[in-house]
């Protein structure tokens, strides 16, 4: 399972990241219109086709 975090924004906009994948993170009216984990998931996709490693190394 991957860890997202979310916090509210000044502006009142939620951004949620999932720490575990650098630059996966997501804007939106809430966390659930952020879709960080929808973002997650094509982004572990993506990497499985192109061959690269899934968690970018510490």
């Amino acid at each position: 399972m991957l860890r997202i975090e979310s916090e509210q924004e000044a502006d009142g906009r939620c951004i949620a990241e999932v720490p575990a994948l650098p630059g996966v993170l997501a804007y939106g009216a809430t966390k659930a219109d952020a879709k960080a984990q929808a973002l997650a998931l094509r982004v572990i996709a993506d990497r499985l086709e192109n061959g690269e490693p899934l968690f970018p190394s510490p």
